[in-house]
Formats: structure tokens, sequence, C-alpha cells
């Protein structure tokens, strides 16, 4: 599962990528500076695994990883195959969700592509872009639908109402995320159509260092704009998560954050946020070898999660073992949740729940 950073240029994205992933994807103070998609493995802080480690004391910890990919900022035109749009927009279809940055700083040094700072105007550039190139996508469909939906074929006329309505939305400045559909509408015409504005979107505004904790007047524009999106607003300095990620020393990093008012960087708020925007949750296992975060799909079922860790695990699957985090944490160990009775065994069809410690038994 991919997020993908979108933008316009010389909005931060190159920057906040290198702040995620320490990968020094090149920035620089012009457009077009990235042109292929920086891809970045990044490890989900999660404070429950360090508890772990510190009860079971393994030989090692491995943590969930989410996949964030700097894409190339998009300018008017794209949907057109301006700037480098027709890439731009081949490359943002591939990721699961969006992280759309948006510049919320004043700062003359940084050239803006349009000349001066206005989020909202920068919001609706790429939204209209995207919107435009679902179009294009719904205008092909329809072609073929239509002339099956003349036959009285009912599934064609299904779809045909279907993709009539993600027409207009466009056609009105509505993505497609923001329509109302039924369940299997959705499943059976939507999800395979694999709509750019269907996909889940978060808005990072990126503001200077005095307002990293509280935002200012754009970020307040951005978050009465968006409020009918049901998209979650995170307010970063992404110049000053730079300087702290160029701290080598714990203790200086904190002191730093302290200094502005931050308990945590915003970089990893920012990444547990993405893994929830791509409907994804942590389960564990715990042993003296190893302590590791698997991640599975908010939903999945026990053998779909013994499945993550190796396709027999699900062919095979029995059932699982599973011991709740706080009951682990309370307990301290897995022998004494035992002696408590506090571990569950489950069977095909229990869902998995964020921090489960689960053990499997399968036989292939």
């Amino acid at each position: 599962m991919k997020a993908g950073i979108v933008g316009l240029p010389n909005v931060g994205k190159s920057t906040l990528f290198n702040c995620l992933s320490n990968a020094k994807a090149q920035s620089a103070n012009f457009p077009f500076c990235t042109i292929e998609p920086n891809i970045g493995v990044v490890n989900v802080p999660d404070p429950r695994l360090q508890k772990l480690e510190e009860l079971v004391k393994p030989e090692r910890v491995i943590p969930a990883t989410v996949e964030i990919v700097d894409i190339a900022g998009l300018v008017k035109g794209a949907s057109k195959g301006e700037g480098l749009g027709n890439q731009f927009l081949a490359n943002i279809r591939e990721t699961d969700a969006i992280l759309h940055v948006l510049r919320c700083f004043d700062n003359d040094n940084i050239v803006h592509v349009d000349g001066n700072v206005n989020p909202i105007r920068d919001k609706e550039t790429i939204d209209m872009e995207l919107q435009l190139k679902d179009l294009e996508t719904v205008d092909k469909k329809l072609e073929k639908v239509k002339r099956a939906a003349k036959t009285g074929n009912k599934e064609a006329q299904k779809e045909e109402a279907c993709l009539l309505k993600i027409k207009a939305g466009l056609e009105a400045g509505v993505s497609v995320r923001a329509l109302d559909f039924e369940e299997d509408e959705y499943e059976e015409f939507v999800v395979p159509s694999q709509f750019i504005t269907a996909k889940p979107v978060m808005y990072v505004c990126n503001v200077d260092e005095g307002s990293a904790n509280s935002g200012n007047a754009y970020v307040d524009i951005v978050k009465e704009a968006v409020k009918d999106e049901n998209a979650e607003v995170l307010v970063l300095a992404v110049g000053t998560e730079a300087d702290i990620n160029e701290l080598d020393d714990f203790e200086e990093r904190q002191m730093f954050l302290q200094d502005i008012g931050l308990d945590e960087p915003g970089s990893s708020k920012l990444i547990r946020s993405a893994y929830k925007l791509l409907n994804q949750q942590t389960y564990f296992t715990a042993g003296v070898k190893e302590v590791r975060a698997w991640t599975v799909d908010i939903g999945a079922t026990a053998p779909q999660a013994a499945g993550v860790i190796h396709t027999d695990f699900e062919k095979g699957f029995i059932r699982a073992e599973v011991i709740a985090y706080d009951d682990f944490v309370t307990y301290g160990s897995e022998s004494k949740v035992k002696e408590a009775g506090k571990m569950r065994v489950e069977g095909k069809n229990y869902v998995v729940k964020d921090g489960d410690v689960m053990h499997f038994l399968f036989n292939v």
C-alpha cells in the first residue's frame, strides 16, 4: 500500500519526503525538481512496540512500514499534458491514498509557481486537474456502457446510472470520494475504474516554525474549505522538521521539539495518519527471537492476518491464540496472561483488532 505526496511545485513535497524517509530526495527552489517519483519505505512509529520489547527482551524488533511516494509537482493544464502532467497522473494512479501538501507560509525567498501564496487556489488547481482526468476516464467508460445499456442489459444500465452520477459530480467540481454510493454500486462500478479523486486524502498544511503548534490564518482557511470532505488536516512545519532530522542526538531533538511546543516530531503523526488513511492496522507477534508489528487491513480475519506472515499459514489455518495488547502489558508476559485466563482461542471468523498479540496454529 502506497501513499503519494502531491502538490504544486515548491510547496515542500520533497523536503517532507526526506523527513519521512531519510532518503534525501533532491529538493530545490525551482519547479519540476522531482521528475521520477521517489519511493521510501517508512517505519510506523508505535510506542506499543517499545513496550513489548521491554517486556519480552527479544533478539530483534521489526516495526510496521508504510510506503511513501514523492510525486512530481503538478501545474495547471496537467490533464492536457502540461508540465509533467501525464507522468504525474500515471504515478498518482498507482498510489492508494493522497497526502496533499499545501503551502501555508510566507517566504519571499521561495518562489511560488503562481506568484503568491494562496492554499485554496493551489488546492483547487490540483483538484480540477485530477477531476478533469477522471472525467476523461468516465467518458471513455460511458461510450462502451451506453451501447450495452441500449440493448436492455440490466447490469449495464446500473453501471450507466452510476457513471452518469460521477460525470455530473465531476462537472460540478465534486470529487468522486465526496459522492454518495450504495455499497454494492461502489464495489462493482467505482473501485474497478480506479478514479484518482476516489482515493482518500489528507491535507498537509506546510507552515513556518512559529505556526507549527497552533497553525495560522492560512490553515484556518484550509480547514474551513475542506470541512465537508471528511478529510484530515495536519499542520506541519516541514522546514523545521528537516532541521530536527539533521540532529543525530536524541536529547537535542527533544529539546528542539520542546522549544517549539511539540511533544513529538510532526512527521511521526503524519506517518501514523497515512497508515490509517490506507485503512491499515497493526497486530504483533512476540517471542524471544523477535517482536514484530505486522500490517493488515482494518477488518481482516485471523486467517488473512496469518497469511501476511506466510501464505501457508492462511491455507492451513487451524486457530489463533490472541492476547489483547493491554492484557499483555498488565500481566507482563504470555505465561502470566495464560494463568490469568486472558488468552483467547479464536477461529476463522475472528476479526483482528488493532494491537492484538497473536500466535497462529496451522497445518499444511
